[in-house]
């Protein structure tokens, strides 16, 4: 059964792709909550000092602290844009794309079952299907989450998804080829 390592692989890197929910939920976005609140405390602060400012004449003393709380005004609000940023990243990148990449092997070893294709044919599909997740969302998991720069060098190459859609391909092709038909029934 050529199509197994698919569904097991499938299902194995499904649940550590997906683990990055609870970790998003627990790690990344309390940063977020915080950077907003904090953000929001020093807009505030900025435009009430800012509003008293304009109904009086502002002393140089006045005219110094607004620029400070502006400085910070805009270093908490950059704070915040870069903590979701990083939320953004972790979506977008090896949570959503892993997840994917699961199914998709799950699926081709699900249709590897199915296929009366030569066994060179069937092993070609289902390694360019695992190759490919972990040559795609693998390296970005290990680039975004674990910092690895060797990994986005590797993702940079292009090899992964390319491996992906040489899968699809294939798949596609011996499922036109070699699809086994359903049985004759003598009712």
């Amino acid at each position: 059964m050529i199509g197994r390592k698919n569904i097991i692989f499938g299902f194995l890197y499904l649940v550590l792709t997906a683990a990055l929910g609870p970790y998003m939920v627990s790690e990344v976005i309390p940063d977020v909550g915080e950077a907003g609140a904090t953000k929001q405390q020093s807009m505030s602060e900025l435009q009430l000092m800012a509003s008293s400012g304009f109904e009086q004449d502002l002393e140089p003393m006045d005219a110094a602290a607004i620029a400070r709380s502006n400085t910070q005004a805009l270093l908490d609000l950059n704070r915040m844009l870069q903590s979701e940023a990083r939320l953004d990243e972790i979506k977008g990148g090896p949570h959503t794309h892993g997840n994917l990449e699961s199914v998709l092997n799950i699926l081709a070893g699900l249709t590897l079952l199915f296929l009366t294709v030569p066994a060179w044919w069937k092993q070609a599909i289902s390694w360019a299907f695992i190759l490919g997740a972990l040559l795609h969302s693998g390296m970005l998991y290990l680039g975004v989450i674990f910092g690895q720069g060797w990994a986005l060098q590797v993702l940079n190459t292009g090899v992964g998804p390319l491996l992906v859609l040489l899968g699809l391909l294939l798949a596609g092709v011996a499922a036109a080829v070699g699809l086994r038909p359903e049985p004759i029934r003598d009712d």
